[in-house]
């Protein structure tokens, strides 16, 4: 018996390692990282409020606004529009452009004029005083610049992480909020940037500031979980779109952080980055200062107004005042569609939207840096609770110890997640104790049953089921050789049995024999004999073995009194 549970120890054991090296990331596998995001992605879906939240609203570069207006990009005299109309008209507070202005508008034919002055026209001189007057209205760029300037304007751009063969940086990139001196000495992971794609000089001197709208934390799946507010750029620090938009909204403050030493260890300088703090508002940032989406609900979750209904004044005022406002695009031809928990085809600008409202509110998950220490610790009570416990149960109450553990894991879990917005790993531990239940049951249905009908097949036609049980469970092992031991011993016989036969066929015999015999038998087993062998009429069974029976002398004279009595 203890070889055989030391045996289910010790496998129960190593599925709880290889669980524990994986959550420590020394043996990392695939297929729970996949499930943990898939867990992630279902407690999004189940707990997201699905409200609409009117304090920020979405100018959609629409298809209406395409058809209407054409294509993009728009002449900038289209955008300084949108944007005087905005804030003059609609008394915004903030706008932020989910799209960057990287290339010149040449649409005005400046760019052919200017070509003509230097070449067939270059002596005309009424051309020349003409071109003159009327070149700072064909100036589209600089026009746009000015509408720019003075007004809470926040521009997007984007990074890349890796130089792509034959590109190069492109545009200006705004001044960094921090530069890497202030961060030597913590080692802060941060995503690092190698190239951009930045908006024009003058407008990016015209606007309040930009931010990047690219997100490197992409999961390795597509899916757009999450989303940095920092990156690094050479010596730079560099904020995201919607950490722009909410420093332009609360006056620009500076940035703070919340730093935490990572080891005891006072001269070593491992440093995690906790949150990150802009006025009143720590948003939740992970090691790499990347915030948790979190997701309002699907498409829609925030008020939609297409372009062209700003530039025709026909939104309502009301919808827009005081609100922040994107400017991005749902139209698929742009390509600002992102897969995430909630939708498979999502637009993008819409990301950036959640992520300001979660930070208004102040509800964003977190995976705090000793979430590492709550995933090993129930982990390890969950596997040994199981190792040591299971083996000891039978089926049925191993099946109800497995739903009590899911049950109750699910439950804090979910506790943790809508109440603390607090990300405990969920799959991983749910996963082992699937594991730990297949385990057992597989193993005793594989090897403690074939023990079993090991027995059964030895002795089942001999001695009663329950005692086939005890044996199997006593993990002794039984053999039908000889051995020395005190016991009991029946022999029963019916009275007059030859006279008896010869007044009766045999099938008359048979039923008679049959009649008696089986009762018989089920008193025997009933009061824990065996039977020794059936002669004729006669019955030989005997107590205290295969099994110790340390009152096989009472329960021998209980079976034969039972059986004079003819009943149980």
């Amino acid at each position: 018996m203890l070889q055989r549970q030391l045996l289910r120890y010790l496998l129960s054991l190593a599925v709880l390692t290889i669980f524990l090296l994986h959550t420590l990331d020394v043996l990392p596998l695939q297929f729970l990282k996949q499930m943990e995001n898939v867990a992630y992605d279902l407690r999004v879906r189940i707990t997201m409020p699905e409200t609409l939240d009117p304090r920020i609203v979405i100018v959609d570069l629409d298809e209406k606004s395409l058809a209407k207006i054409g294509r993009w990009p728009w002449g900038r005299q289209h955008v300084a529009r949108l944007v005087d109309y905005l804030f003059n008209y609609y008394q915004i507070s903030v706008l932020g452009f989910d799209i960057v202005f990287a290339e010149p508008d040449e649409s005005s034919g400046l760019k052919i004029l200017d070509k003509l002055l230097q070449n067939e026209l270059k002596e005309n001189t009424l051309f020349k005083l003409l071109f003159a007057k009327i070149r700072p209205t064909l100036e589209n760029d600089k026009i746009f610049a000015s509408h720019l300037k003075d007004r809470a304007v926040i521009l997007g751009y984007y990074f890349r992480s890796e130089a792509m063969s034959g590109s190069t940086s492109s545009g200006m990139l705004p001044e960094p909020i921090l530069t890497l001196d202030e961060f030597e000495k913590s080692n802060i992971p941060f995503y690092e940037a190698r190239e951009f794609g930045a908006n024009l000089p003058d407008l990016q001197k015209a606007a309040l500031n930009a931010g990047f709208f690219d997100s490197p934390a992409v999961g390795e799946d597509g899916v757009f979980r999450s989303a940095p507010l920092i990156q690094k750029y050479q010596k730079g620090l560099y904020q995201s779109l919607s950490l722009g938009i909410i420093r332009a909204l609360l006056g620009d403050p500076p940035l703070t952080f919340g730093i935490v030493s990572t080891t005891d260890n006072p001269l070593e300088t491992d440093y995690g980055l906790e949150w990150v703090g802009v006025g009143d508002y720590k948003i939740p940032v992970n090691e790499q200062a990347a915030v948790l989406v979190p997701y309002r609900g699907k498409q829609g979750s925030f008020p939609y107004v297409s372009a062209v209904d700003i530039l025709e004044k026909k939104a309502p005022l009301t919808l827009l005042k005081d609100t922040i406002v994107l400017v991005g695009t749902s139209a698929p031809g742009l390509m600002d569609l992102r897969t995430t928990p909630v939708q498979s085809v999502y637009p993008g600008v819409e990301v950036h939207a959640n992520i300001i409202s979660g930070i208004l509110d102040g509800k964003i998950h977190q995976k705090p840096g000793y979430s590492l220490g709550v995933d090993l610790l129930t982990l390890l009570f969950v596997g040994l609770t199981m190792t040591f416990l299971l083996p000891h149960l039978a089926p049925a109450w191993t099946t109800y110890v497995t739903v009590l553990f899911l049950f109750f894991l699910s439950w804090i879990n979910l506790l943790f997640w809508k109440e603390f917005y607090l990300v405990i790993t969920y799959s991983t531990p749910i996963i082992l104790i699937f594991m730990m239940f297949l385990l057992h049951m597989s193993y005793g249905f594989f090897v403690e049953s074939r023990g079993k009908r090991q027995l059964s097949r030895m002795f089942g036609q001999y001695i009663p089921s329950e005692l086939v049980d005890e044996m199997n469970q006593s993990g002794k092992d039984f053999s039908i050789g000889g051995e020395s031991r005190e016991m009991s011993v029946l022999f029963s016989d019916v009275r007059g049995f030859t006279t008896i036969s010869e007044g009766l066929n045999p099938e008359e015999l048979t039923n008679l024999m049959n009649g008696f015999l089986t009762p018989m038998t089920h008193i025997i087993h009933a009061h824990r004999g065996t039977i020794d062998k059936y002669m004729g009429d006669a019955i030989m069974a005997f107590w205290g073995a295969p099994l110790d029976d340390p009152t096989h002398a009472r329960n021998a004279v209980l079976a034969g009194l039972a059986m004079i009595d003819g009943h149980l």
